[in-house]
């Protein structure tokens, strides 16, 4: 049996507004396939929608033409605080201004086109939002009493997806057991069943994309892979007691508490 070392979930998905063909090549040369997941959109619209498809962990917005279409992208920002916007510029000595848009629109860095490729994938991977959610969930809380080495690893594994669907075929395999000994093992001594951890996750990831403006709860389900708004209705209510409508205003340590009053383990 190998050693209980989760990997790293899913390629983080990098969403870059690029009206101009040279913010199109360098976004396809700094994030490669095999690493990256790269959604490149030309207008506003385009750029707009792809935050209702799927989840972002990081938008670009190419700045280095001041055109109206650029600032209303940018301004999107406003709409996903969970997803750090960064710029793209030139940083000419005539781009104070810019600095200063992208500086009242919260954005987390300003990229600059001629820099190695190198720094600017490690200033979007460091503040990517799966890489925050994973940083701020690293270490199961205390009150979920996993302790052993399979269910760190575990726990490790789920919290790396940022709330989308994991397959527990897939997270056994990445253990090196059968899906039968994770599930067996998993919630021994009292621990909660598998399932309601992983439930537990993902209802901490739309408790933190439901405080999105941009966002209502059909399109936090959608980009976090529920079947539909009634699942995750349902699971919001199956493992934390309240209803999506609610979920903005809880933070991970409030969900956490919840789970643990009586909804840790499955009924029957």
């Amino acid at each position: 049996m190998r050693q209980h070392v989760a990997p790293a979930g899913p390629p983080p998905t990098v969403l870059v507004f690029a009206p101009r063909e040279r913010t199109r090549t360098l976004a396809r040369d700094t994030f490669p396939r095999r690493r990256w997941r790269l959604v490149v959109r030309r207008t506003v619209d385009e750029f707009g929608r792809a935050f209702h498809e799927e989840l972002i962990d990081a938008a670009i917005v190419d700045l280095g033409a001041a055109h109206e279409e650029n600032w209303q992208a940018a301004a999107l920002a406003r709409e996903y605080p969970s997803v750090p916007f960064f710029a793209l510029t030139t940083l000419r000595a005539a781009d104070g201004p810019v600095l200063a848009q992208c500086a009242a629109l919260e954005f987390a860095d300003v990229l600059v086109e001629d820099v190695d490729e190198e720094a600017i994938r490690e200033l979007v991977q460091r503040q990517a939002y799966t890489t925050r959610f994973t940083r701020a969930l690293g270490a199961p809380p205390e009150s979920l009493a996993l302790t052993t080495e399979l269910q760190v690893g575990a726990w490790r594994y789920v919290v790396n997806h940022a709330g989308r669907p994991v397959r527990t075929a897939a997270l056994a395999d990445s253990l090196g057991v059968t899906r039968e000994h994770l599930s067996r093992t998993f919630s021994a001594d009292g621990a909660p069943n598998l399932k309601r951890i992983i439930d537990l996750v993902r209802v901490i990831g739309a408790a933190e994309l439901a405080k999105n403006p941009g966002y209502d709860v059909r399109d936090v389900a959608r980009v976090l892979g529920f079947a539909s708004s009634s699942h995750l209705s349902s699971t919001a209510q199956r493992i934390a007691g309240t209803r999506p409508a609610s979920l903005a205003r809880l933070r991970a340590v409030d969900l956490v508490e919840r789970f643990n009053r009586g909804h840790a383990r499955s009924r029957g």
